[in-house]
Order: structure tokens, then sequence, then C-alpha cells
């Protein structure tokens, strides 16, 4: 890890919470093992206290749980909580996508189809990263566009639950492709502003989604030399 990012000024306490989100997303510090508190506090330039603060919010997330008297670590994603968490995202999602289609602008609908457009190009340029950045967008703008500060914390908190295991199960070609037309049907429904397709759309996005990732968790317990992820 980069020793030289010392943090300026956010709001330190939010900041915090960005750069440990952000190492366990890319799995910088890997599920399984214990957060390095001190090396994080001189890696960013801060003392235990905020440091262990931020970490009670990622508790909260699903991304650590702190043992009493042994510090954080980082949680593993598991197949139980994949189906658990999944349905109800994808019915949340399926969700904003009706509300979005009864309020959303003409203007936000052109901010989406220019996002889904990069989407395109960072999928013809099989670059994975940009992707999953310009995907998650899109997400977020059909959510915020269905006007339900409820629905868009719910939904957040669980998207972020699961974002991990989008990112670890690197996508097969056949799903990548799918989820690329797919995201032409999302689209597609949104500028016509069919709510109950896009619902439905969004849920089936959602459970292919959840099937390769299952399907990624089953290789690397079928791989491990116990058999066992």
């Amino acid at each position: 890890m980069d020793t030289s990012q010392t943090i300026v000024r956010k709001s330190l306490h939010h900041e915090l919470v960005d750069r440990l989100q952000t190492l366990i997303l890319n799995s910088e510090l890997k599920p399984g093992t214990k957060v390095p508190e001190k090396q994080l506090c001189d890696q960013f330039g801060v003392s235990r206290t905020p440091l262990r603060e931020a970490l009670k919010v990622l508790a909260t997330y699903g991304l650590v749980r702190l043992e009493p008297n042994r510090g954080a670590w980082v949680t593993q994603v598991t197949e139980a909580e994949v189906e658990e968490v999944f349905p109800v995202l994808g019915a949340l999602e399926a969700l904003s996508g009706e509300l979005a289609c009864a309020r959303i602008t003409d203007e936000e609908i052109e901010e989406v189809r220019a996002l889904h457009a990069q989407m395109v190009q960072s999928y013809e340029n099989r670059d994975l990263d940009a992707y999953f950045i310009v995907n998650q967008q899109i997400h977020r703008a059909i959510l915020m566009a269905a006007r339900n500060g409820t629905l868009t914390t719910s939904c957040e908190a669980l998207s972020l639950r699961m974002q991990r295991a989008r990112y670890l199960a690197n996508m097969s070609e056949s799903r990548w492709s799918d989820a690329v037309q797919e995201h032409e049907k999302i689209l597609h429904h949104l500028a016509a502003r069919d709510g109950a397709k896009l619902a439905e759309t969004l849920l089936h996005h959602m459970d292919a989604k959840r099937a390769s990732v299952i399907k990624w968790l089953r290789s690397q317990r079928d791989d491990s030399p116990s058999g066992l992820a």
C-alpha cells in the first residue's frame, strides 16, 4: 500500500470511511484478514480514535467485523449472504426503476444515455475497472431519479455490501456480453418511461449478477486445497 497518502481535510471521518472502503473493495485489504490499524494510521496520518470510528461505520455496512480485544477483520463474502441480499437488492432496484420512469426528466435520461455510451466503450476496450465504475453510475442515476430518500439509503447500503462480490467475481466473456445487452434494455425501457418493463429487466439483471457471483464463489471453494474457500 502507498504510504504517501496523508489525508489533508475533507471531513476526516467521511474521508477515512471512503479510503478504507476503497481498500476493501479493491481487495488491498483482503477478505478474512485483520485490518492493520497501526499501518493505516501511519499511512493516513491519523490517530487510532478516528480510524476506529470509521471502522465502526464499515461494520454497519458489513465490510468488516469488530471483535473484542482482537480488532477489526475484513469480512468474507459467502454464498448465504449473496443469496440473502441479492433478492432484496433486486426488489429495491426494480422499485427504483418503476419510480424513476414516473419522475425522471428528459435531461436525466440523456445523462444516463451518455453514461451508457461510456460503459459500452469500456466494454469494447475490455477495461473492466472503467466498466464497473460507469455501471455503478448508471444504477445510481436511476436510483436518484426515483426521488425517494428511504429507497436510496436502503439500496445503497445493500449495493455496497455486494459491490465487493461483483468486483471479485470477474465476469466471463459471455456474462459480460449479456450484461451489456441487459443494459441496452434498461436504457430502452427508461427512455420509454415503461416502469413495469424496466422493473422486470432490473430484476432479471440483478438475478443474473447473483448467479455469476455464486458461480465464482463455488469455483473458489472447489479450487482451494481443502475444498473450502
